[in-house]
């Protein structure tokens, strides 16, 4: 299983190719590549856009996203919601599937936490319901999903996968170069989850870099990280 940051539909995409990630030709439908956000691969549904969500479907490996802001939720929600290996998702194709937010995954024997969503820090320059969206910042319900999963698994899980970040740890980001990114609502409550929980390892895309971060927490984006098969 791998971890990787956003894909900005096609723009970032050419980090799976066979040449960046030479692996995926040992791979096979049961190995996921999980994005940590801003997957944009569901946005308009036109041919460039059909063509390469085919592209990603064509690869030995599955695809596993969490959402970012950068999504077009209108879209994104009228895919069935089913459930899949303990969490609810959107099924996008056989081997495309958007992990929602709040969910506890159990895959490949690792307990995943997944969080998506941010708040688009450019959206005064951006129309609502055509290139920005408010649903781009979790729902009350969606906030309460998230503590009810976390209660229900004693508040132990291996991996958290989410698009922003802990208050906490977007004041050490903004201390090294300002990400022009201030704390919300969504950075406070995933503060009060990384207070709480017992992780392994926390991944985030949002900031476009690549970061190790305190408190096992890594920021993501071109680099792609591999978990080690861990079987349950």
């Amino acid at each position: 299983m791998y971890v990787t940051g956003d894909l900005h539909g096609y723009i970032d995409i050419g980090k799976l190719n066979s040449k960046r990630f030479p692996i995926n030709r040992d791979l096979s439908k049961d190995d996921f590549v999980i994005i940590a956000g801003d997957f944009g691969l569901v946005w308009e549904n036109k041919n460039d856009e059909l063509f390469w969500r085919k592209w990603l479907a064509r690869k030995n490996f599955s695809t596993l996203f969490i959402d970012g802001n950068h999504e077009n939720f209108k879209l994104l929600n009228s895919y069935p919601v089913e459930s899949w290996n303990g969490g609810n998702v959107h099924r996008i194709s056989e081997s495309i599937i958007h992990l929602m937010r709040g969910q506890i995954f159990t895959i490949k024997g690792y307990k995943i936490f997944t969080f998506g969503g941010a708040q688009s820090h450019d959206k005064e320059y951006r129309k609502e319901n055509v290139n920005w969206w408010p649903e781009e910042m979790p729902s009350l319900e969606e906030y309460q999903e998230g503590i009810k999963n976390l209660e229900r698994h004693k508040w132990e899980v291996d991996i958290v996968i989410t698009h922003m970040c802990p208050s906490s740890t977007l004041q050490i980001l903004n201390k090294s170069k300002d990400t022009g990114i201030h704390e919300d609502q969504l950075s406070d409550y995933l503060e009060q989850i990384k207070e709480r929980l017992s992780y392994k390892k926390w991944y985030f895309g949002h900031f476009h870099r690549d970061m190790e971060l305190p408190n096992k927490q890594k920021l993501i984006y071109q680099s792609i990280e591999v978990l080690s098969t861990k079987q349950s």
